[in-house]
């Protein structure tokens, strides 16, 4: 284990998308951690402490100091592990573009798809299902334009804009599966697609993507508890 690895934790539960970040990009660096499951219920002194104002997952900790929200985290231990391989894009302009995609999708696309699952009747699903398939759209584009006829965003492996929206692939497939309706898929949107299986089948995703089945599981739990909100 090398200088850093021996006092990294990780904050979070196993279902969110945006620890999933975390853990990944901590993969991608073959950084060793310590996964502590919160219960979102109650919360732990430890994720209180280490994040006053949020209250939230994730957090990573890394010799005792946290750093808080997934795509921050992720840019840290870009950072601190800077060995290669590198998450970020090495030219400024890439990585401008990268974070402005990932800022699209946590603050438009996003919103939007989290929004299906708590939507009441028909209609305010379809026109949330539209926005989420305009959005999708517009990464497909984003996609075929970045990737330059390479597997992934960030080229040849996964990168900074792969870990930002790949996060989401198990929970498009619950939407998929709970609406019937198809949100990425050949036809739709090709390139997208192909990426979401190769991300899905990479080293660093694999060991943290939970099953479809289980997260379908977990989904109607929370639907019915909270009476349609998950």
């Amino acid at each position: 284990m090398s200088k850093g690895e021996e006092a990294v934790k990780v904050l979070g539960v196993w279902y969110s998308p945006f620890v999933m970040r975390v853990r990944i990009s901590l993969n991608i660096k073959s950084v060793k951690y310590n996964f502590l499951e919160e219960n979102l219920g109650d919360k732990s002194q430890l994720l209180l402490q280490s994040n006053p104002v949020h209250k939230k997952v994730p957090v990573l900790i890394h010799e005792d100091k946290p750093v808080c929200e997934s795509l921050i985290i992720v840019e840290h231990v870009d950072q601190v592990w800077s060995s290669a391989p590198s998450i970020l894009p090495s030219h400024p302009y890439d990585r401008a573009i990268a974070r402005f995609w990932a800022a699209y999708i946590d603050h438009k696309w996003y919103p939007a798809f989290k929004g299906i699952a708590g939507a009441k009747g028909e209609k305010e699903i379809k026109v949330l299902m539209r926005e989420v398939d305009e959005g999708l759209a517009l990464l497909e584009d984003a996609y075929n334009n970045i990737s330059k006829g390479k597997p992934f965003f960030g080229g040849d492996r996964i990168g900074y804009l792969d870990i930002a929206f790949g996060c989401f692939l198990g929970w498009i497939r619950v939407t998929e599966t709970v609406t019937g309706a198809e949100l990425i898929s050949e036809a739709k949107t090709p390139g997208l697609a192909k990426w979401a299986k190769k991300f899905w089948e990479d080293d660093a995703v694999r060991p943290v993507m939970p099953e479809t089945e289980k997260l379908v599981e977990f989904f109607h739990v929370v639907r019915t508890k909270y009476g349609g909100s998950a």
